[in-house]
């Protein structure tokens, strides 16, 4: 397997938003006044691109992007929209800086319709270009079922339908980037592979995803690099088409690739 543990970022590149749409350097993050789960991490990615995150259970992937989407303190380190440092700021306002986030669980409001989410999604979003009714009719192309049934109520929605709503509502802010947490979870193999599509799909409108997945044949499929996290470290970097499944157990327990 032609794959490489990812080097820290220089700070170069730090400097230089043209680089990347979303950088990190020396990320620490942990619950409480327990020890670390995001140890140290350093990863920058380039626009228009699709990383995905892997890992064993408990190897801190969820807790990452979290960090990134401001749901938990960084402890040290930084992290960068486009050049601009986002570290200090509350989750609202990442999303004004261009940071969007789709968690797995609760995210969207089952009782509201299609329409109703669509509109609180951008409701109090202050000063982010792009936002506003050119936006949302470039969004719902991607995903035209939404604006044919604007009535239905999301609870009544399948699953897959459901994470398209989601994906929209992120959307809609305009982020130049884009967090999706583990959206293939409890969902059938077909719906599995359709929502993987939408998010090519989102990825060929311009938007950067960084997405943490279980399902690993499925996202390395979509991917262009892969992230690997063991024990709250980034144990490897490499292009999706290097790494093989029959690899990652290794990897997973810690073993050189």
């Amino acid at each position: 397997m032609n794959a490489h543990a990812a080097a820290p970022p220089p700070a170069s590149a730090l400097d230089d938003p043209r680089d990347h749409a979303l950088a990190v350097a020396g990320l620490r993050a942990g619950y409480g006044r327990g020890g670390d789960i995001v140890c140290g991490i350093d990863m920058i990615q380039k626009p228009e691109t699709i990383v995905t995150v892997i890992g064993p259970n408990g190897s801190g992937k969820s807790s990452f992007i979290k960090t990134l989407a401001g749901l938990l303190p960084a402890r040290a380190g930084r992290i960068e929209v486009t050049g601009r440092d986002i570290t200090a700021l509350s989750p609202a306002r990442r999303v004004a800086a261009g940071l969007a986030y789709v968690p797995q669980e609760a995210n969207v409001f089952a009782s509201l319709t299609i329409a109703e989410n669509l509109k609180l999604a951008t409701e109090f979003i202050r000063g982010r270009a792009g936002v506003g009714p050119g936006q949302r009719e470039r969004v719902l192309a991607l995903f035209p079922e939404l604006g044919q049934r604007p009535k239905t109520l999301a609870g009544n929605l399948s699953g897959g339908q459901r994470q398209m709503l989601a994906f929209a509502c992120a959307l809609l802010a305009n982020p130049e980037v884009l967090l999706l947490d583990e959206p293939s979870a409890g969902l059938s193999p077909k719906i599995v592979g359709e929502t993987m599509e939408a998010v090519v799909r989102v990825r060929e409108a311009g938007v950067t995803v960084l997405l943490v997945e279980q399902n690993v044949a499925a996202a390395l499929a979509i991917a262009d690099e892969v992230v690997v996290l063991v024990a709250g470290r980034l144990s490897l970097r490499a292009k999706a088409g290097d790494v093989k499944q029959a690899d990652l157990a290794g990897l997973f327990f810690g073993k050189e690739a």
